[in-house]
């Protein structure tokens, strides 16, 4: 997802999609191990996507205590 699909959510929404995204990179870590991923790089893109959805939510904590 693109960064400024991700500033247009709201604190509620980042929140339902971290916990989606980590979910699903604990999926494909198993399927890593089990020799089942066949692309292994979703990991590392997935891993980026969760930082992005983190540092917006620091952002946003930070305007909201301003």
């Amino acid at each position: 997802m693109k960064i400024k699909e991700l500033h247009q959510k709201t604190t509620k929404e980042l929140k339902e999609l971290l916990e989606q995204d980590r979910h699903k990179l604990g999926q494909l870590k198993f399927n890593l191990a089990s020799k089942k991923l066949k692309n292994h790089r979703q990991i590392r893109e997935l891993r980026k996507e969760i930082a992005r959805i983190l540092t917006i939510l620091s952002k946003n904590e930070n305007e909201s205590e301003k």
